[in-house]
């Protein structure tokens, strides 16, 4: 009996799909589109659709809008899991402090590689000439920017483009109530500052961004923890039940692109938090630090979206996405603005009007919109790959969140591995992690470790990476 020929779709797709398994294709690259594949191999579009569909549903394939189709790495994600203490207030644990000193000191090293700062260091990732050419022309047309005093509330131009660009992120703001800051970590402070007292208690994710623990108990805070994960964000039940008992004086959370976990909260989600904060009238400080690093557009809005009565205070700034030496952020601090506003004086008075002047004039002429496409599109190709090699360097297990904006990676490590003593072993080969230890104040994820993947594949960043996965098949007897 003569067997049937295979579709050519299904040849096509089994021949991509062999190409992504011997590593012709890795994670992270870029198929060809379409029209170039149906065009170089004679085949119809239609055969090629079919193909990409049936890998896309495979799971080997990503669709990204107005970019292509994408190698996708197989590396798993973690599950849900709940802590295993029950929440109550303290302050940070010593070891939890003492270690984040560490890890600061490791990172200022230029001896070390580094495989988690979450900052690009490489110049091409920030349109540093264009920058600089604006800067000139500012000084140009208006020198007294370098000497006159720089007063509050700033550059009228930088702060009506933050309105703007604030849109995409579905926030109404106003330039009159948008506070300049000195990055986003300023702005976290002067909120926090503005709406606590020493003594209270604040509610932190778990993990969180891991500088929101020594600030907590640099102003004296208590914290408690919530349980937080990548596909559903921080436990809501949880939040509204220490509301309720009026156990939390305020909440600082990263609903879009998590750092470490890279991932965002629903939007149902988002509006739901944004109803309790204002139900409970318990204020929410929303780091937006990373929101305008989603991948696919348009972008989710940020829980300050859904606001009604003031109490999300937005934080946000430039750091990630354009000018790091700049250090300008921003803050809207709704109900809170008079308050903030006066603790910005007292702290820092204001930002230097030369530099934003200069980032006024970049968002104004469309430059930023153009230079954050670009940025997403090999943001997420760099994570596929970066999840891809810790699929082939690390043991058998090793769980990774599938991020869906900026460029961390949570890496979960099978059981038996303890990424604090794999950051002691790491660090005397010259590579430095960010153990996950640091990103919760009763030290909780001792398996986990956040990677970046904004530095260049260079071949000595991928032996430093091949080698922490050795060192951590070490721990397991491997």
């Amino acid at each position: 009996m003569q067997s049937t020929p295979t579709p050519l779709y299904q040849s096509l797709a089994d021949e991509l799909r062999s190409a992504m398994n011997d590593g012709r294709l890795p994670p992270g690259s870029r198929l060809p589109s379409v029209r170039e594949t149906a065009r170089s191999r004679g085949l119809s579009i239609n055969t090629v659709i079919a193909a990409y569909r049936q890998l896309e549903a495979r799971g080997l394939l990503e669709a990204r809008p107005q970019s292509g189709h994408f190698v996708r790495s197989r590396l798993p994600s973690p599950p849900q899991r709940m802590p295993g203490r029950s929440a109550h207030a303290a302050p940070a644990e010593t070891a939890v402090l003492d270690r984040i000193t560490t890890v600061i000191a490791a990172q200022a090293d230029p001896e070390t590689i580094d495989l988690s700062l979450a900052c690009p260091r490489d110049s091409d990732a920030y349109p540093g000439r264009a920058l600089a050419r604006l800067i000139a022309d500012c000084v140009r047309r208006r020198p007294a920017l370098l000497t006159d005093y720089s007063l509050p509330p700033g550059p009228l131009r930088l702060r009506r483009e933050i309105c703007r660009h604030a849109r995409d992120l579905g926030m109404d703001l106003v330039p009159e109530d948008v506070i300049l800051t000195n990055g986003c970590m300023e702005a976290l402070q002067l909120a926090l500052r503005g709406v606590t007292r020493p003594g209270d208690t604040i509610a932190l994710e778990s993990p969180t961004y891991f500088n929101l623990i020594p600030l907590a108990n640099q102003l004296g805070l208590k914290t408690i923890e919530l349980p937080t994960h990548p596909g559903r964000g921080l436990s809501l039940d949880a939040l509204e039940l220490l509301m309720s008992e009026q156990r939390v004086q305020a909440v600082i959370a990263m609903p879009n692109v998590h750092n470490p976990l890279g991932t965002s909260m629903p939007v149902a989600a988002k509006e739901r938090l944004a109803a309790l904060v204002n139900e409970y009238r318990v204020p929410l400080i929303e780091d937006a630090l990373y929101a305008e690093l989603q991948y696919a557009t348009p972008l989710q809005p940020a829980v300050k979206a859904f606001d009604r009565d003031g109490w999300v205070i937005a934080c946000a700034s430039y750091t990630k996405t354009l000018a790091p030496g700049f250090r300008l952020g921003w803050i809207e601090a709704g109900r809170f603005q008079q308050r903030i506003a006066e603790l910005k004086f007292c702290s820092s008075v204001a930002q230097p009007a030369l530099l934003g002047e200069a980032l006024g004039a970049f968002l104004e002429s469309g430059g930023y919109a153009q230079h954050l496409r670009r940025l997403r599109r090999s943001n997420a190709a760099d994570v596929d790959r970066l999840r891809g090699l810790v699929d082939q360097a690390f043991p058998a297990g090793t769980l990774a969140t599938e991020p869906t904006g900026g460029f961390l990676v949570w890496v979960e490590l099978p059981e038996g591995c303890d990424t604090n003593r794999l950051f002691d072993a790491a660090l005397r080969r010259g590579i430095s992690i960010t153990p996950g230890s640091l990103f919760a104040p009763s030290g909780r994820h001792t398996r986990h470790l956040r990677l970046s993947a904004c530095h260049a594949f260079s071949e000595r960043h991928l032996h430093a990476l091949f080698t922490l996965g050795e060192l951590a098949r070490q721990q397991l007897g491997g």
